[in-house]
């Protein structure tokens, strides 16, 4: 199959646009959501977008796209896109399972790998973490444009290194795009190993699913075989980690014995309309049979339909490994990942070592448009139960440790160097 998007389905008539831009501002007002300004005044955006929309009529596709995504962006708020389906140009975080850092080298401004994901795409490759991204499909990528991959697409992409060489590898980019999600491919969730006889190590690079059964299954497994091998101190990878679905309760239980409240979504109406965080719907388990989840769906789809809810760990009992925790965390660590990471720093569980967190905490949801459009929107915030709230700030490290351009360079992780040293002394 040809790997060339087809154009003729991507280019939509002035018409099509109109009916596209009508549906994004009849959307917005109705249910979107910026937890730094509950209040939102949305009457100026409107303006805004009836001022651009003659020009918005007339651009070609690709810019069509992109002002469309300038605009939501003057929104305020994280988790904001709007996309075709084609999946044609997506960032390298969701195609090829790796983070990028801008960053002054023997080739100039470019891209580094800072996160590469176990067996997800840039790793089958042979990328690692310190090497430069040059050029893909022959076209120079230069920082601030975006290194973007088309899902089922196969490119050949020049890499670099910090001391000048340069090679050439293929990537071949899986036809299978995650299930209700923006466009990306899904890497491996989570690996475990020891990095001492004592010290496990588990890294979580995503929570798939929207309920979490597999990913709950997977990290059951993993403890429980390095409890079997002795385990007494944890090191929790959470780097990279663009976020995902419930799933993240079960990471987030097994950091206590007991049940904990972990905080709070609210959607625009309930804030508004005035809560008490003790009455918000609880969910306090991840369903583990048909029937529970069954009994879920009908909740959240019948009875229960605003997504304003309390996390309530699941109470798994006392772990070997409690109160020597270490949770590794940068400025990729994205939404769910900085849910576990403020929880377990506000609730002293774990020492955090590595750099500020993205600042990215909302519930996002996804609109289909005409014309195989998506828009993508918050639609309910985040609050810690003490009631802060991470969007737009992040969680800072309690030990903040940056993995310079020069340490990644030369194969080196000073974050876990620095994780292991602190464990250690716990």
């Amino acid at each position: 199959m040809s790997t060339t998007p087809n154009t003729s389905q991507q280019t939509p008539a002035p018409k099509e646009r109109t009916k596209l831009i009508t549906s994004i501002k009849k959307l917005v007002p109705e249910r979107h959501i910026n937890v730094s300004n509950p209040n939102q005044d949305y009457k100026p955006w409107l303006a805004l977008v009836d001022e651009r929309t003659p020009r918005l009529l007339n651009m070609d596709t690709t810019t069509f796209e992109t002002a469309v995504s300038e605009l939501l962006r003057e929104l305020g708020s994280s988790h904001t896109a709007f996309f075709h389906q084609r999946r044609d140009s997506i960032p390298a975080p969701y195609s090829i399972n790796a983070t990028l850092r801008a960053v002054d080298s023997p080739h100039g401004k470019r891209w580094m790998f800072v996160d590469v994901i176990e067996d997800g795409v840039a790793f089958q490759a042979g990328i690692h973490p310190g090497e430069l991204l040059l050029s893909i499909d022959s076209q120079p990528i230069i920082p601030p444009k975006s290194a973007n991959f088309r899902i089922g697409g196969n490119h050949r992409v020049e890499i670099g290194g910090f001391n000048g060489s340069k090679r050439e590898v293929a990537i071949g980019v899986p036809n299978r795009a995650a299930k209700d999600r923006p466009p990306m491919i899904e890497p491996r969730s989570l690996s475990h190993k020891f990095l001492a006889p004592d010290i496990g190590y588990i890294r979580v690079a995503t929570f798939p699913g929207a309920v979490g059964q597999s990913f709950a299954k997977g990290l059951d497994d993993a403890i429980r075989e390095l409890k079997v091998r002795g385990i007494q101190r944890l090191v929790l990878d959470l780097r990279g980690n663009i976020g995902g679905g419930l799933g993240s309760l079960r990471l987030m239980s097994y950091l206590c014995p007991g049940k904990m409240e972990i905080g709070y979504s609210l959607t625009r109406r309930r804030l508004r309309n005035g809560y008490r965080k003790e009455s918000l719907t609880r969910i306090d388990k991840i369903p583990a049979t048909k029937a529970e989840l069954l009994m879920m769906a009908i909740r959240f789809k019948v009875f229960q339909r605003d997504r304003s809810m309390t996390l309530v760990t699941e109470g798994l009992g006392p772990q070997p490994f409690h109160g020597r925790i270490i949770i590794l965390i940068n400025e990729h660590t994205h939404s769910a990942a900085e849910m576990v990471a403020s929880f377990a720093k506000q609730n002293r569980l774990a020492t955090l070592v590595g750099m500020k967190t993205a600042g990215e905490v909302l519930g996002g949801a996804n609109f289909k448009l005409a014309g195989g459009y998506v828009l993508r929107m918050p639609v309910a915030g985040w609050y810690t139960w003490q009631g802060d709230c991470i969007e737009g700030k992040g969680v800072e490290p309690h030990v903040s440790v940056e993995n310079s351009p020069e340490v990644l360079a030369a194969g080196a992780d000073g974050q876990l160097e620095r994780a292991l040293e602190a464990i250690k002394t716990i």
